[in-house]
C-alpha cells in the first residue's frame, strides 16, 4: 500500500453499495457541513473541533489550501457519508506526526466505511512523509475506539475531562497511536495492501 497505489478518486464496495473516496475541495463545502449538521453533537467530539461553526470551516478550508490538513470525503449520490482527515504541524517540534479525525454518518456505521477510510488515511499518511498517527477520542466511543485498536493502534495517554462539549460536559479523552510504516507492512503481510 505505498502512495503510488493510491490514487482518487477510488471507488469502495462496502454491504453491496458504492462510494466514491476522493479528496475534499473547497466546493465541497455546503455537502460537508450539511453532513457535519446531520451527526449526533457527541459524535462530533471525534472532528475535536464544531465543525458545524463556519468559523470552523473556514479554517479547515484554509487548512486545506496551506497543507496542513489533509482530508478524504466518502461521498454516494452527491452527499457525504463519511470523512477522514489527516493534520499536521510542519512548524511544531513533530512534523512526523498526523493526528487523524474520522467521522462516519450513522447509516454507513457498522458497515466497514470507518475501518476503510482509516487505511486510506495510511496510504495518505505515507506519501504525505508521516511516520505516526494519532487520534484522540473520549472513551465512552467503544465502538470507535475498537475500531482503531482493529487496526494495530493503541493507547498511550488518558487526558481527563479533556473536551467539553455543547452542554458545558466534560468528557475524558484517550489518545492513540499506531506506527505508519508498522501498518503498511502488516497489511502487505496479508495480502490487504490495495484493499480498503
Amino acid at each position: 500500500m505505498n502512495s503510488g497505489e493510491r490514487t482518487y478518486p477510488r471507488t469502495l464496495q462496502l454491504a453491496g453499495t458504492a462510494l466514491e473516496v476522493r479528496y475534499m475541495q473547497p466546493s465541497d463545502e455546503a455537502a460537508v457541513s450539511t453532513f457535519a449538521r446531520a451527526q449526533p453533537p457527541h459524535d462530533l467530539l471525534f472532528m475535536r473541533r464544531d465543525i458545524t461553526a463556519p468559523k470552523v470551516m473556514a479554517a479547515w478550508l484554509q487548512g486545506l489550501e496551506n497543507g496542513s490538513l489533509t482530508t478524504l470525503l466518502a461521498v454516494k449520490d452527491g452527499n457525504v457519508q463519511g470523512c477522514a482527515a489527516i493534520i499536521r504541524d510542519e512548524l511544531s517540534w513533530s512534523p512526523h506526526v498526523g493526528e487523524m479525525r474520522i467521522l462516519v454518518d450513522r447509516q454507513f456505521r457498522g458497515k466497514g466505511l470507518g475501518h476503510a477510510l482509516a487505511q486510506e488515511c495510511f496510504a495518505v499518511a505515507f506519501g504525505l512523509g508521516v511516520e505516526k498517527l494519532i487520534a484522540y477520542m473520549t472513551v465512552d466511543q467503544q465502538a470507535a475506539i475498537a475500531v482503531f485498536e482493529e487496526l494495530g493502534f493503541h493507547a498511550e495517554a488518558l487526558l481527563r475531562d479533556h473536551v467539553q462539549d455543547r452542554n458545558g460536559t466534560r468528557h475524558d479523552v484517550v489518545l492513540l497511536s499506531q506506527d505508519v510504516n508498522k501498518f503498511l507492512t502488516r497489511m502487505e503481510v496479508f495480502g490487504l495492501s490495495d484493499t480498503p
